[in-house]
């Protein structure tokens, strides 16, 4: 099977994780593909097979030298966004990619237009793997799965090709933010790994937000209007005047290294509001400063209308893998190199989000992140050209040659 009709295959899995559900994984059908995927490995021959009640696929590529040398893992996730629908997908390859706009659904008028995604010429005369227009694709990270086993086949066919062991990870609910929750770093059993979760070709990345959650209650009190003055306590307009004291440093005006606020809720009556925001900053001071500006604000609230009128309560969620990363520099020189030698510019980025890597570098597995080689995830017009997905198994084996 190629890798291409193995993605092929893969993408028709619907795989959608639930951030509501409160089990790992968060969907039965994610399990239902991990025991696909894992009938794949069995007939591949990769050993050390495993695939635990909480979804966990492991396998192992046997060493074929006696020399010691690192074990090296690549890791990829078995569910898709639930931003959008993963049910019955229904990918199409574009043959020769002309350079126009690409008619995805005729019927419903689902039109993939180069001037809204300009970044689709620079894969013109490819063959790109696209949706009907009706839900996401898949890539992310089903691109992942395929590239990292196409490259353990490649592997064994070549055994004129000396390398130490080689573990492959394939885990549930990266996109809800548990990929690496359950993940077992110890039965790994690696020196470092990496996650194959990137977005367009050439991606290399080891630096990635501070993240943190804040929830933020205001209690009003609330009397009859008619008969407020002096009395009433309007929660929502004070959760306005919260928002209204944290600084514009917005998702939608920021980029790069730049961090931002963004509160993703609201709501509430008079008697009672809620505010939920995210925090993000690449540098930990400036992104304990934020979490201090959230805190401080709720302190003023409170000396303007009495103590406990507004709390919060403030949730770590994950932190920049580059402090981990740095003392191992050269696990990103040989993924520099691998790029090079497969004729890929390497391209590398800060993430403006966090991937399984990220958590995993925390937890004693230092874990970038390389191009699995789809764009626009997470929505109806995701793409992947099918060679950039060549190129991402290419750079796995180069990895491993070295």
């Amino acid at each position: 099977m190629t890798l291409t009709e193995r993605f092929l295959d893969y993408v028709g899995w619907w795989t959608t994780s639930d951030e509501e559900s409160g089990v790992t994984p968060s969907t039965d059908r994610q399990m239902l593909f991990a025991k696909h995927v894992k009938e794949d490995l069995e007939r591949i021959g990769l050993t050390e097979i495993t695939l635990d009640d909480n979804g966990y696929l492991f396998a192992t590529l046997p060493a074929n030298t006696d020399e010691k040398l690192p074990v090296i893992g690549f890791i990829a996730h078995l569910d898709t966004s639930p931003d959008m629908s993963g049910e019955n997908v229904k990918p199409r390859i574009v043959r020769n990619y002309d350079g126009k706009d690409i008619v995805l659904n005729e019927k419903e008028n689902i039109i993939l237009s180069t001037k809204q995604f300009p970044e689709i010429l620079d894969y013109k005369g490819q063959d790109i793997i696209v949706t009907d227009g009706t839900t996401l694709l898949g890539a992310d990270d089903k691109a992942g799965i395929c590239e990292i086993i196409a490259a353990c086949e490649y592997l064994m066919a070549h055994p004129e090709i000396k390398h130490g062991k080689v573990r492959i990870g394939f885990n549930p609910d990266e996109e809800i933010g548990l990929g690496a929750h359950k993940f077992d770093v110890k039965a790994f059993g690696c020196d470092w790994a990496y996650t194959m979760d990137g977005g367009e070709i050439g991606e290399l990345e080891y630096e990635n937000f501070n993240a943190a959650s804040a929830y933020i209650k205001f209690q009003g009190l609330n009397v009859h209007p008619g008969a407020a003055k002096g009395k009433m306590r309007n929660a929502i307009r004070v959760a306005n005047e919260y928002l209204a004291m944290i600084p514009e440093e917005l998702p939608e005006n920021t980029e790069g290294y730049e961090g931002f606020y963004h509160v993703i809720d609201a709501g509430g009556s008079v008697e009672q509001a809620h505010l939920r925001y995210i925090i993000r900053d690449h540098d930990r001071a400036k992104f304990e400063n934020r979490k201090k500006v959230m805190a401080d604000a709720v302190e003023a609230v409170n000396r303007k209308y009495g103590e406990g009128v507004a709390t919060i309560e403030l949730k770590d969620q994950y932190y920049n893998m580059r402090e981990k990363v740095e003392p191992m520099m050269h696990i990103i020189d040989r993924a520099f190199k691998a790029m090079e030698d497969a004729g890929v510019k390497p391209k590398v980025s800060p993430i403006r989000g966090g991937t399984d890597g990220a958590q995993l570098s925390f937890m004693g597995l230092v874990c970038p992140n390389i191009f699995a080689g789809g764009l626009n995830f997470h929505g109806r017009y995701e793409y992947v050209p099918i060679r950039s997905m060549e190129k991402a198994a290419e750079v796995i084996v180069n990895i491993v040659k070295q």
